[in-house]
């Protein structure tokens, strides 16, 4: 999964860039509108990898990860200044989401550009200039479904046709200055507008960048696949920068009374928007987390690991990973009859353990 850091200039992207990857790449330094991305890819925390690695003992222990890309570009108005670059466009297109970072603290040292902090009308100012790129990309592609149609160009006509009124709707909703992630779309739609890089499809989750000493503040984001969360970036900053001293990482979060790191909690919210939960593999090689969309099948749990897996498909033996702790060990699963042989069509549950039986 690969996720944007984005936001306006002086919001902290950086901050909470370095929060969620303990990284140390400097703050405070605006591009001035100029691409530049910073990358990192961390491990999912997941307590249940840790007592499944400590239960078997493997040689090596996989967590899940993520991608994050800190995005410096972005500025408002660049709709009705020619647009975002190409290469701004080409990156943001290869996000699966968004951790848009909206600014709530004061700092006489960073000044606001606009002279006053107001997060509902940076929040809104971003969802708009995203708004304005959809819709030109929209436009265009509704043109020359129309233009195919008139001169009989299309070669499967009730396609084109059902393509036209599906772009037509995009077009309608986006006008009316509608994200279209808030549209009842299906999953056929869904997979044929991948291609497209529409921003507004993106899940999208807001970080709201509030002081050391400042109290949560609510913006008003009713939409799909959407959440607001509240971080104390550079509080969150300087935790993640105690790395592996655990014991000093307490006393500070118990000092600030912070009961869950910045990247425990984006990566739940970030979970929940998009649908996804994790699997695991074990054994004596590696115990592994894979991350999977709610309402999966055994088959695709199987083509997750590899496709080949997926292609001699026998079936699943599966044990949820709180029965496997409560029974003590696989061997014990096995003797009490509980690990379950299931089918292609099984509906993946988030903490299944899975094995796969096949033959090519």
């Amino acid at each position: 999964m690969k996720l944007g850091i984005i936001g306006f200039p002086s919001s902290g992207k950086t901050t909470i860039f370095n929060a969620l990857t303990r990284g140390d790449a400097p703050t405070g330094q605006s591009m001035g509108g100029r691409f530049d991305v910073l990358t990192a890819v961390v491990d999912v925390p997941d307590p249940r990898v840790d007592k499944l690695s400590h239960m078997f003992n493997p040689k090596k222990t996989t967590y899940a990860r993520i991608t994050y890309t800190d995005i410096a570009g972005l500025q408002k108005g660049m709709g009705e200044s020619g647009g975002m670059s190409g290469s701004l466009l080409n990156h943001l297109a290869t996000l699966d989401g968004f951790v848009h970072v909206v600014r709530a603290f004061e700092d006489e040292m960073v000044p606001h550009p606009d002279g006053k902090v107001d997060p509902q009308r940076d929040l809104e100012a971003l969802d708009t200039e995203f708004i304005i790129n959809d819709l030109v990309v929209v436009e265009r592609r509704l043109e020359k479904i129309r233009d195919g149609l008139r001169k009989g160009a299309a070669k499967d006509k009730a396609a084109a046709q059902a393509e036209q009124a599906l772009f037509e709707q995009l077009y309608e909703a986006l006008s009316n200055e509608q994200r279209l992630r808030d549209l009842d779309l299906d999953d056929e739609q869904l997979k044929g507008l991948r291609g497209y890089g529409l921003m507004t499809l993106r899940p999208m989750l807001v970080v709201i960048n509030i002081g050391d000493s400042q109290e949560e503040i609510m913006l008003n984001y009713p939409h799909k696949q959407s959440g607001v969360v509240n971080l104390r970036g550079k509080l969150e900053m300087e935790l993640s920068q105690l790395g592996d001293d655990e014991e000093s990482l307490a006393i500070f979060m118990d000092e600030y009374g912070v009961t869950e790191l910045s990247l425990d909690k984006v990566v739940r919210h970030t979970y929940d928007l998009m649908g996804l939960q994790s699997f695991f593999t074990v054994g004596e090689d590696e115990v592994r987390a894979w991350t999977i969309a709610r309402n999966a099948t055994a088959v695709d749990a199987a083509g997750t690991i590899h496709s080949d897996l997926a292609k001699g498909f026998i079936r699943a033996e599966t044990i949820h990973y709180d029965e496997l702790m409560a029974l003590g060990s696989m061997a014990a699963a096995r003797t009490a009859g509980k690990l379950r042989q299931e089918g292609k069509t099984y509906l993946v549950k988030d903490g299944d353990i899975i094995n796969v039986k096949f033959n090519l």
